[in-house]
């Protein structure tokens, strides 16, 4: 499986947004490394199980198209003289 990779610029601004909610919400104080350790733990746990829902997604749509191009291909079918 590949593994889920985000830019250095997101990964940073999640693991800020991360630390706010926790201190936020939770008051518990996770900041830095930690953070970002975190982030990674979350990332590699969770994520995948994200990352599939989206192919799941995104395969469900494919197909309902894929039916909706050949309903308009049998619709250009033209009618057969004997």
């Amino acid at each position: 499986m590949v593994k889920i990779e985000l830019p250095k610029d997101s990964r940073d601004a999640l693991a800020r947004a991360l630390s706010k909610y926790l201190k936020d919400d939770l008051d518990v104080e996770v900041n830095g490394f930690d953070a970002v350790f975190l982030l990674d733990f979350i990332t590699e746990t969770v994520g995948p199980h994200f990352y599939n829902q989206g192919l799941y997604d995104a395969q469900a749509i494919l197909a309902k198209k894929t039916d909706e191009i050949g309903e308009a291909i049998l619709g250009l079918e033209q009618a057969v003289k004997r």
